[in-house]
């Protein structure tokens, strides 16, 4: 991997462990194993690097998700496996933890990417669950952004309930509740 590799990889686990105000050029580099020069010789700046962290961390998310949401099966059972794959509950979502960073919701071009993915991850939940709808599988009355926005916003919702009760359950029950609003749904013989 190279020096810029290591550095952008550094920096997204940092980001995610200690936000913006917290990830300090000496702490990237020490991760990284890179020398003094390291950073600035392959980036203007520690912000250049968070975006670059940032949009990286932005495409992965977007990439995991789209497994999914491009599966086999119903819309329900799409939704499912995207809400119920593996997670690293407890660390929170690397992406939704930013939007808790007051360095990072200030300067326009950092939040960008934040609000790009969790934008898209609404409107790529509306549409599976407009599929679903159009395939019969839910209910014709389906309105399928507000369906999208509980979706995302009980999976961040249960990260924080997680955090604070430091144990997975309050995630898990999170996503077992949206879930099961959404499978009430389900027109019959959608299975």
């Amino acid at each position: 991997m190279s020096t810029a590799e290591r550095l952008i990889e550094s920096t997204r686990e940092l980001l995610w462990e200690r936000g913006y105000v917290g990830t300090s050029p000496r702490a990237v580099l020490e991760r990284a194993g890179a020398g003094q020069g390291s950073m600035y010789h392959h980036f203007r700046g520690k912000r250049e690097l968070a975006l670059a962290a940032i949009g990286r961390t932005a495409g992965e998310l977007r990439d995991r998700a789209e497994e999914q949401f491009g599966g086999p099966g119903t819309a329900l059972d799409r939704i499912t496996a995207y809400m119920r794959r593996e997670r690293d509950v407890l660390r929170g979502c690397p992406i939704g933890r930013l939007t808790q960073d007051p360095d990072v919701m200030a300067d326009a071009e950092l939040r960008a990417p934040v609000d790009d993915t969790l934008r898209w991850l609404r409107g790529r939940l509306a549409e599976v669950v407009a599929e679903g709808r159009d395939r019969g599988e839910l209910d014709p009355a389906t309105d399928p952004d507000p369906i999208a926005a509980a979706l995302v916003a009980a999976m961040q919702g249960g990260y924080v309930l997680a955090r604070a009760a430091d144990s997975t359950e309050p995630f898990h029950q999170a996503v077992a509740g949206v879930l099961a609003l959404l499978a009430d749904r389900a027109t019959p013989g959608s299975d």
